[in-house]
Parts: structure tokens; C-alpha cells; sequence
């Protein structure tokens, strides 16, 4: 598998391409590619352009969950796609109306729009994406100290309610040294998320992790976290997007750390 980041928070050292608040991953597994989330804005499609990604290839976009610095690059995605079948992946409330303080932080589009000019795959329960790697849908909230703590609201059946994030979903590719999960943000958090990767494919070897751990400050939650890490002996830990400096640097005290940025490419 080769995981390119297109969209990140931050940039590689001597790689010149720009860097947003959002996520964007390109991913191959044998002849197979897609796009895992598209970021905030158009810059996916520059950055792709620079990295000779070539976006007219790509018919699947898989989406962690609905907010907008992982989904509002959509209507420039869908700008380049509209005369080609293009498949969405993605948990049922991903496309759901959120907001946060009044602000909305929702995917730019209606379920409706969507499903005009795409063909969507909306499920709570774990779907193939390619031949070794599986779309996690909902994730089992299992873990104690993860507890879950609403973000905003969301509008279900013409109502707004707490928003939980049941749509935050990662990916799992699944390899013969073991498996390795790709996340968006972790709302579901970062050990809930392994727990079910493991379930899902039945394979405990946990050797890798890239995505947002959502985690801000280092509290008994991270120090949890990072036990949680060593138990498990993950070897490469690249957290990034909404991982602070402070927590990145309290998990490198314990384990090595990987560095994220745009440019940064990795193959498992």
C-alpha cells in the first residue's frame, strides 16, 4: 500500500507544496486508488497536480466523517468529475447538517445534491474499499477514558441534537506484517478505533497508525494513550492534523514519533 498526504496541516521540510487545516490522503493498494477525505478547500487539486497525482484517475473518495476541513474540498472534487462515475464511501451522518456555535461545519452539499451526481455507499457496518483495505463504518465506543463529548450539534429528522460524531471512521489495510489504520480526526478516539480495526480483520498485530488522535492537551488521556500504544507495540505513530505539539512530543518521550506533512509519503 502506498499512502501519499496530499492535505495536511503542516508541509515536509524541502517538499514545496501548500498546507491547509484539513486531511487528504491518496491511496493505493496494488492497481486500486482513491482519495480518503479532500480537505477544506481546492488545495487537494494543486497539491495533486504538483505531485503528478492525476485526480481524473480517481472514481472513490472515502470520507472520515462530515466536517468541513475534511469535506468541503468535495465541490471542487465534484467540479472535475461531473461527467464520470464517482463513488462516495462514508458513514450515514457524514452527511448530516452540523454546526458548532451557530457556525456550520457540514459537507457543502444536500444528501439529496449527493446523490444526484454520485453514487453513494452509506453504511454503519465495515465495507471493502479495495482488495486489503476496509472502510470501518461505526465505530463501538469501548474504551474507558475515551470518553465520548458531543461537538456541536446535528440536524436528524428536522431537529438539531448534540452532535457525538458516530460518523468518525477510519480505514484499516490489512497486510501480511499486520494492519495499519488510517484516521481522519479519531472522534471516535484513537484506541476505539484500533480496537475495532482488530475485530474487524481478526489480525492483533497493530503496526502502524497516520491520521488526527484529536487530542489537545496531555492529560490522563494521553498518558492512557500512550500505555495503550506501548501495549500494543506500535511501531510507526504518525499523528498529525488535530494532534498538538504537546501531545506529538508526549508520545515521542515514550515512542518514536513519525513527522506529517504535506509530501510526506508512506508505503506499508
Amino acid at each position: 500500500m502506498r499512502l501519499k498526504v496530499i492535505v495536511d496541516n503542516n508541509t515536509i521540510i524541502d517538499e514545496y507544496y501548500w498546507g491547509e487545516p484539513g486531511v487528504c490522503y491518496y491511496i493505493e493498494d496494488g492497481e486500486e486508488a482513491f482519495l480518503f477525505d479532500v480537505g477544506y478547500s481546492d488545495l487537494f487539486i494543486k497539491n495533486a497536480t504538483a505531485m503528478n497525482i492525476d485526480l481524473n484517475k480517481i472514481n472513490t473518495l472515502v470520507l472520515s466523517h462530515g466536517h468541513d476541513d475534511h469535506t468541503r474540498g468535495l465541490k471542487s472534487l465534484l467540479d472535475i468529475k461531473r461527467k464520470q462515475p464517482f463513488h462516495i464511501i462514508a458513514h450515514p451522518d457524514a452527511l448530516n447538517y452540523k454546526e458548532y456555535n451557530g457556525l456550520k461545519i457540514s459537507i457543502p452539499f444536500t444528501r439529496t445534491e449527493l446523490a444526484e451526481s454520485c453514487q453513494l455507499k452509506l453504511t454503519r457496518t465495515p465495507v471493502k474499499v479495495t482488495e486489503n483495505i476496509t472502510f470501518l463504518g461505526e465505530i463501538p465506543r469501548v474504551i474507558d477514558f475515551e470518553k465520548a463529548e458531543p461537538i456541536g450539534k446535528q440536524q436528524v429528522d428536522d431537529e438539531l441534537t448534540d452532535d457525538y460524531l458516530l460518523d468518525d471512521s477510519a480505514l484499516v489495510y490489512q497486510g501480511e506484517a499486520g494492519i495499519f489504520i488510517i484516521t481522519g480526526c479519531s472522534h471516535s478516539g484513537i484506541c476505539n478505533i484500533i480496537e475495532y480495526a482488530k475485530a474487524v480483520t481478526g489480525d492483533h498485530r497493530v503496526r502502524g497508525v497516520i491520521g488526527g488522535f484529536h487530542l489537545f492537551e496531555v492529560n490522563g488521556r494521553v498518558v492512557q494513550t500512550i500505555d495503550y500504544f506501548k501495549n500494543h507495540q506500535i511501531e510507526q505513530i504518525y499523528p498529525c492534523h488535530c494532534t498538538t505539539f504537546a501531545v506529538k512530543a508526549a508520545i515521542h518521550s515514550h515512542i518514536p514519533v513519525g513527522e506529517v506533512g504535506v509530501g510526506l509519503e508512506l508505503y506499508w
